[in-house]
């Protein structure tokens, strides 16, 4: 690519043919390096000036108040971009505030198009260039001003910010909407399971009866998996390990194979459930719900079948309760080679139990929850990677 194509980005509105123009950060945007204040003047007071020293300040791309100061250093004017020049360099961010700011930042007075260049510039490792090697990863102001940049014209600058900042802001919805699922069924785990009086706090009209202490071995038949070769990267079949449970499903991407058929009763069934009772303190008392047919039950992992009476997404909601994973952590043995919890105390292991239609309605609930949940990490894993083509084509 030439000097004059590599002034053209790839993806442009219509309207614009111009040529960008090539310069140095320093010359478009007034750069301020940051000076920490005197420790002893820090405070926990929101009164006194707030201090952005670092990335730990900032969150989601915007300052998050987290200590105040009494000394004025260098400021940031509200609106201004905020720039990690230490470790991890190059995260950027905006600030809702007039703000003092430490070593660890710059200010930059800047667009919105200026703001989503520096993204790129992150994204891409433009700052890696100057840390690596280095015994501390940082840039200085001489790097930051000389740092090389192509721009548009206004009006193209306008438009350009205007588009990547309307996908961030849609991110943030997204991402804000996930988290007040999440901690909606987190608050609701812990209130929709009868606790020591047999009752649960929160409970779908209609039912009102006491539930039901069993242990978990009369509810479920508990059992171990096949024992041999997993660790081929591809076989004829397909065998569940610990790395299959991935954020409570079981990811088929993390299976092992081999290409010796396991006997037909290894092989698992919709609505089985996966327990992790081996491994490291991390990994004890994770579960998955088995979403796939074809995979057989591999080592490391016990396999819970239901009985008659029990509702498998009832139980797996249940299992993902505090207290349930407190108890597998407690429970576990870290004096062996690899933590684990015995299989007879875990099926001497006490569970409530409501009738089966309760279970179903309380079980059919949170899988809406989760699916929901779900559904906005797909959004937003959408958005983010259109961000990314975005960032990667209408910049020269």
């Amino acid at each position: 690519m030439n000097d004059t194509q590599a002034k053209y980005p790839q993806l442009r509105f219509k309207g614009f043919a111009d040529p960008w123009e090539q310069c140095k950060l320093g010359d478009v945007a007034k750069i301020t390096m940051g000076q920490s204040p005197n420790s002893k003047n820090y405070t926990d007071n929101p009164k006194d000036h707030i201090l952005v020293q670092g990335n730990a300040d900032m969150k989601d791309g915007q300052v998050h108040p987290r200590i105040w100061t009494t000394e004025i250093t260098k400021i940031a004017d509200k609106g201004d971009l905020i720039l990690s020049v230490r470790a991890p360099v190059g995260d950027i961010g905006k600030t809702s505030y007039d703000v003092v700011i430490g070593r660890g930042v710059a200010a930059i007075k800047g667009n919105e198009f200026i703001f989503q260049l520096l993204k790129r510039m992150k994204t891409v490792g433009y700052w890696t260039k100057y840390s690596t090697g280095s015994t501390f990863e940082s840039i200085n102001s001489l790097e930051i001003n000389n740092a090389v940049i192509n721009l548009p014209k206004e009006h193209e600058q306008n438009k350009v910010g205007k588009i990547l900042s309307y996908m961030d802001h849609a991110i943030t919805l997204h991402e804000e909407k996930k988290r007040q699922l999440e901690r909606l069924k987190s608050a609701l785990l812990q209130k929709m399971f009868a606790d020591k009086s047999g009752y649960p706090v929160v409970r779908f009209e209609g039912f009102s009866d006491e539930w039901e202490e069993r242990k978990l071995g009369d509810a479920v038949s508990i059992s171990s998996g096949v024992t041999g070769d997993a660790t081929l990267q591809d076989g004829e079949y397909r065998l569940t390990r610990i790395e299959s449970i991935s954020q409570g499903t079981l990811n088929v991407a993390r299976l092992g194979f081999t290409n010796k058929k396991p006997d037909q009763k290894y092989l698992l069934n919709l609505g089985d459930i996966l327990y992790s009772n081996i491994n490291s303190l991390s990994h004890i008392g994770k579960v998955a719900l088995v979403d796939t047919t074809g995979i057989y039950h591999g080592i490391n992992l016990l396999r819970f079948q239901m009985r008659n009476d029990v509702d498998s997404e009832f139980l797996f909601q249940r299992l993902n309760t505090t207290p349930m994973k407190n108890w597998a952590v407690s429970h576990a043995n870290p004096a062996v080679s690899q933590a684990s919890i015995n299989q007879t105390e875990l099926s001497k292991q006490p569970i409530s139990l409501p009738t089966i239609t309760e279970q179903q309605k309380i079980g059919s609930f949170f899988k809406q929850l989760d699916d929901t949940i779900a559904l906005h990490q797909r959004k937003l894993d959408l958005l983010k990677e259109q961000k990314k083509g975005f960032l990667q084509k209408m910049f020269v």
